[in-house]
């Protein structure tokens, strides 16, 4: 790991630390059964739950789509850099541990804003000898900053795999377009764009009562049609692979998500709706769980 954020004073990251307000990446480490999150990030996560009951099923699909994407990239379409923007907190498996193990060569560069992904990415987030892995502490909307930064691991003369999963539903229309064409533009030719998006087609009732949860706590909040999803497409010149923009659970399924251990029925029963969630199997998913499009695109 290299990189000007990973030289920041931990005193410096721990003051930048707002644990009075609910963060994305944090929310969504409640939901994958992750221990690096606040009080406030669980009561948001347990409130979106309680409106949608089954839909920690979006959180672990959509993660599960990144794990077949990678894999897909490294596999087949021999994509050997990746730009992870609003990468989250580090759980398993992580981009460059799914494409180092496939291609030990692999390089990956993680972008988040949040100084508890930072400080975490420090610890969790490194690479193989033959490899590289990097973190940039930037927010998406600072693509000029992104690319310098990425630009001292990744060789933008090469094809690059931007990483934007579960990201652009926190950006307002007026900024989320131009951030993804600034990036995309500035891609060589056989880049891809890795893009996953909560939407409102699938079960609106369902997913209309989680944006309330989200924006009552001030986030920013955009539930955008399969259309809407296309553009970040089609605007950009990058074609759809196939299948196209789908729910996130029918992009190339190969049924092998990780299965977690399930305790004994005596434990599990003590535990709040919030911390069951880690040992649900996904496997039982139906299209009336998932509010997640999931899509990759290639650049000519």
């Amino acid at each position: 790991m290299s990189g000007d954020a990973l030289s920041q004073d931990p005193a410096e990251l721990k003051r930048r630390i707002d644990s009075t307000k609910a963060h994305p990446a944090r929310v969504y480490d409640v939901f994958l059964g992750g221990k690096d999150h606040y009080p406030v990030d669980r009561e948001a996560a347990a409130a979106a739950l309680a409106a949608n009951p089954r839909g920690y099923l979006d959180v672990r699909h959509n993660r599960d789509f990144l794990r077949r994407a990678v894999t897909t990239l490294v596999r087949e379409d021999g994509i050997r850099q990746f730009l992870d923007i609003g990468t989250g907190l580090p759980t398993a498996a992580n981009v460059h541990q799914i494409a180092q193990r496939v291609a030990p060569e692999s390089r990956v560069v993680y972008v988040d804003n949040d100084p508890v992904v930072l400080a975490h990415a420090r610890a969790l987030l490194t690479s193989g000898p033959e490899g590289r892995t990097d973190y940039v502490d930037a927010d998406l909307r600072e693509p000029a900053r992104i690319l310098e930064q990425a630009a001292k691991t990744l060789d933008f003369d090469q094809p690059v795999a931007l990483c934007l999963v579960a990201i652009l539903h926190f950006v307002a229309d007026e900024e989320a377009y131009p951030l993804v064409r600034g990036l995309v533009d500035a891609l060589p030719a056989g880049s891809r764009l890795v893009l996953s998006h909560l939407t409102e087609d699938l079960n609106p009732e369902n997913i209309r009562a989680v944006k309330r949860t989200y924006t009552e706590r001030g986030f920013t909040f955009v539930l955008r049609s399969r259309a809407d999803v296309e553009r970040f497409f089609t605007e950009n010149r990058l074609a759809l692979a196939d299948p196209g923009v789908v729910p996130a659970h029918r992009w190339r399924p190969d049924h092998d998500a990780p299965r977690p251990e399930r305790p004994e029925a005596a434990y599990l029963a003590t535990l709040d709706a919030i911390d069951k969630v880690r040992y649900h199997d996904i496997g039982d998913v139906t299209d009336a769980d998932i509010n997640v499009y999931a899509a990759l695109g290639g650049k000519a």
